[in-house]
């Protein structure tokens, strides 16, 4: 069984690309997340990263905020913020017991921070028009773990309803579906 921060090490491999992939002038392009674009959704990801990486160190979070984060150097920061993330879940502790104010235990918490990073990598490259490959070990490890959390995700509204895939369907297609997105989810033209 692979640690939490060795799957994030794995995500964050595939997501950092996105994001140093994507323009500036793509950051108002709507996403697989029908209520953020592109920049909303760089902003809620940098903004989870900050806080799970707190959960890790069973620190306190605010989840409320939602401040712009996608300016200056936000692809540089973006590098640095999943690093950060990375060591802190590698940190003596950080796996044991329950993480932070959110009363559940630390592994599930990184899982979650796991399912978000390597979602919404698939989401902003979707967006962008670009490739998007995740780490087939994070993969095999988000499947069950987010399709248990499924139920409770769609009653906090962090989930839509699952969305019907193919029974050929791969892991990943499986992954994205029961978070309520259409695998074959395409940018519309304007």
């Amino acid at each position: 069984m692979k640690t939490i921060s060795e799957l994030l090490e794995g995500a964050t491999a595939r997501a950092v690309p996105v994001v140093r992939g994507i323009e500036d002038d793509q950051l108002a392009l709507g996403t697989p997340c029908s209520e953020y674009d592109v920049r909303a959704l760089l902003n809620h990801l940098l903004l989870v990263i900050e806080n799970f990486r707190a959960l890790a160190a069973k620190g306190s979070t605010d989840f409320s905020r939602t401040e712009d984060v996608v300016t200056g150097d936000w692809r540089g920061r973006f590098d640095d913020e999943t690093a950060l993330l990375v060591k802190a879940w590698a940190a003596p502790g950080a796996e044991e017991g329950t993480a932070g104010g959110m009363q559940m235990p630390a592994r599930t918490v990184g899982f979650m921070v796991l399912g978000d990073l390597t979602v919404h990598a698939w989401d902003l490259a979707r967006a962008t028009g670009q490739d998007f490959v995740p780490d087939p070990v994070v993969v095999a490890e988000l499947e069950p773990g987010l399709a248990a959390m499924a139920p409770q995700a769609r009653e906090m509204k962090v989930f839509g309803e699952p969305f019907p895939v193919a029974p050929g369907a791969t892991a990943f297609e499986r992954v994205l579906a029961v978070t309520g997105r259409d695998p074959g989810w395409r940018p519309s033209r304007r």
